[in-house]
């Protein structure tokens, strides 16, 4: 049943106390380093004037392709439930991933809820095709990095670090396809296994990991065919390829800075590989200036920008990556009369 939004809700309390307590942390940290780093604020203004329009649309563009090819996969892999089109399913996408740039990464698991009212089954067949949809993203992203990066140029800075990067993840990757095939064929026994060694660490972490388990066992019974399966990782590797040049553009975006404009599809593996890591805890708006920060960090330590341009350039690959599908969600959320809170407030994570 939806929650009363009348009624103060006992998670929304805590998530409120949770900005606020990073808020003052933040603020701390900006005092306490308000001496210690040098930044140029009209230096990041001059370099954001100077970015290619042309060059952000066409990163924003073929973000909604991403979506869009992240819908088709979703049908795909609901295929074997019941038929519905990528078309259908991409009002869901967008709601969904508007919610957790607004609301932050708690309100991923909008997006099962919303396509399992669109398509009138269960939320928890929706949930399980969710798990398998995440571990298509893991293995086509690691694919995607460890090739690249153990293909990387000689010529490109820290070759060496990067070549053995790229080996080390091709290996972990070799490793979760193992995995996944475990977990499809004996999922089951994999969970009760897991729950067994982890509870004398911790009970509650073994009953999460078994029914974590469970779900992706549930998620890939879902894949009913090799064809799926194939078609499924296919889109799963066109799709993080687009996402890959969505970095691209955003980086080259920045034709006045000589580092930014020359980046290197391998050399956008690494911010690829950061931007994903700085969002898996992301909080509501604090989250979009601690991602900023990481890709600044990363773009300036590994590749001698300076940072006010850094920084430029990680809020220009935010708002490609990440705000740009707002706009998208909530006109699909108008047109079908969700509000966008209630994706967050009805569905009990």
């Amino acid at each position: 049943m939806p929650a009363d939004s009348s009624v103060p809700q006992p998670a929304s309390r805590n998530r409120t106390w949770l900005i606020l307590t990073v808020l003052v942390l933040l603020a701390a940290l900006v005092w306490f380093l308000r001496g210690r780093i040098h930044f140029d604020w009209a230096t990041l203004g001059r370099q954001l004037r100077f970015v290619s329009i042309t060059r952000v649309l066409i990163a924003i563009l073929l973000t909604y392709i991403c979506y869009w090819i992240r819908a088709l996969r979703w049908s795909v892999l609901l295929s074997p439930v019941t038929k519905l089109s990528a078309n259908a399913l991409f009002p869901a996408q967008a709601i969904g991933f508007t919610s957790v740039a607004l609301f932050g990464r708690v309100a991923d698991l909008a997006r099962p809820y919303l396509i399992a009212r669109r398509a009138k089954t269960p939320v928890a067949t929706q949930l399980a095709i969710y798990s398998v949809e995440r571990a298509f993203d893991l293995g086509a992203a690691a694919v995607l990095f460890s090739v690249t990066l153990a293909l990387a140029p000689r010529n490109m800075p820290h070759h060496s670090a990067f070549a053995r990067a790229g080996v080390v993840s091709m290996g972990a990757t070799l490793f979760l396809v193992v995995f996944a095939i475990a977990l499809r064929f004996a999922g089951d026994k994999l969970a009760r296994l897991a729950a067994r060694l982890l509870h004398p660490l911790s009970p509650r972490f073994a009953e999460a990991a078994h029914a974590r388990i469970l779900d992706f066992h549930d998620g890939f019974r879902t894949v009913s065919s090799l064809g799926e399966f194939a078609l499924a990782l296919l889109l799963s590797l066109v799709m993080w390829t687009g996402i890959a040049f969505v970095y691209v553009e955003s980086a080259h975006a920045f034709q006045a800075s000589p580092e930014l404009a020359t980046l290197s599809f391998s050399a956008t593996m690494l911010l690829l590989a950061t931007g994903i890591g700085g969002s898996l805890l992301q909080l509501p708006v604090i989250g979009w200036f601690t991602q900023i920060a990481v890709l600044a960090a990363a773009l300036h330590g590994f590749f001698g920008v300076p940072l006010e341009t850094a920084t430029a350039c990680g809020a220009i690959i935010l708002l490609t990556t990440n705000l740009c599908i707002i706009p998208g969600g909530a006109i699909a959320a108008r047109l079908q009369g969700i509000a966008l809170n209630s994706t967050v407030v009805s569905f009990k994570f």
